[in-house]
């Protein structure tokens, strides 16, 4: 770093497949002091920035007061960038197959340019957000692996990541039922449909892909959905000293735990994108949904099951549930 340069900013990056908890686990992080929650931060640019969806406060983006502020921050406004060239870059260098590219940038030199370019976009905001908020760490669940591989190549970024999972049989069902996007103002728009199969095979590159950051040199604990769920202040617990938070014995107060008694109580917060609970506040009580064990057909459970296996094995899951 030369003299003078601003100090990196901490990001804790929420990784996995969608479906998996993400959103939850990002607000229950960002209620403790110290963090902020910033959501999908991937999603930026198209949903905030172009189409001024709504902030998890309830805000349209353009109108809420935290995301101005940063937009003040890093750009002197968010009119002074142009979002579609943002949204170019993006395309170009932020895609799970240029994960090869991300680790060797210098083997392409366009893309090297892209990913400099983009990547100051990125970090600019990010250090937008921290100062705004007054937080030590940022928090994205934008879950993606190819973010996370991008803002380990980006040098303001000191990243941190914590890769979700979720048995595969819960994610492939979650993503067959229809869930309205509650962002959306003025109309109703659901959020996509995938077969299990479909879902399988996401499942099995995204956790690979996180299996292998760790390598890379990137800080990463695992975390499973089920025990985030059944005992979110000891999971909590887990992440907030690996995000290196500086949390009183009192910082996690809002999370209870106990038989059949686990709950969070959440504050409004300022996702920019993510699962609809983002907008939920107050009490939430957390019920593991295994939905999925009555309501996935037995067939689709049975290809989740087979195509997932090794993975299946290695995060401690049944192949018979």
């Amino acid at each position: 770093m030369s003299a003078g340069a601003p100090a990196s900013t901490p990001v804790l990056y929420v990784g996995g497949a969608g479906r998996s908890g993400s959103t939850l686990l990002d607000r229950i992080v960002g209620q403790v002091p110290g963090a902020v929650s910033l959501g999908e931060v991937v999603h930026l640019w198209a949903r905030g920035v172009r189409d001024d969806e709504r902030c998890g406060c309830g805000e349209a983006f353009s109108a809420c007061p935290f995301w101005t502020k940063v937009g003040d921050l890093a750009f002197g406004g968010w009119d002074r960038i142009d979002v579609n060239e943002v949204l170019a870059l993006q395309r170009a260098v932020d895609r799970n197959r240029y994960v090869p590219l991300l680790l060797a940038p210098r083997t392409e030199p366009r893309f090297r340019a892209a990913l400099e370019r983009y990547g100051s976009y990125v970090g600019r905001v990010l250090r937008a957000a921290r100062d705004a908020s007054g937080a030590e760490i940022v928090i994205d669940s934008s879950k993606h692996p190819s973010a996370a591989y991008l803002y380990r190549a980006v040098p303001e970024i000191d990243l941190r990541a914590v890769h979700l999972v979720r048995d595969p049989r819960g994610v492939a069902y979650s993503w067959t039922k229809q869930v309205v996007k509650p962002e959306i103002v003025g109309r109703d728009e659901l959020m996509p449909l995938f077969r299990p199969a479909t879902m399988a095979g996401w499942w099995i590159g995204f956790n690979l892909l996180f299996d292998l950051l760790p390598v890379t040199g990137v800080p990463t604990m695992l975390v499973r959905y089920e025990s985030l769920i059944e005992r979110p202040r000891a999971q909590t617990e887990r992440v907030v000293r690996f995000a290196r938070l500086r949390a009183g014995s009192d910082a996690l107060d809002f999370v209870t735990e106990g038989a059949g008694a686990a709950a969070v109580e959440l504050a409004s917060d300022h996702t920019v994108a993510g699962n609809p609970m983002r907008f939920a506040t107050g009490r939430i009580d957390l019920e593991l949904d295994e939905a999925w064990r009555r309501e996935l057909p037995e067939a689709d459970a049975r290809m989740v099951s087979l195509l997932t296996l090794p993975l299946l094995r290695r995060y401690g899951y049944r192949r018979d549930p």
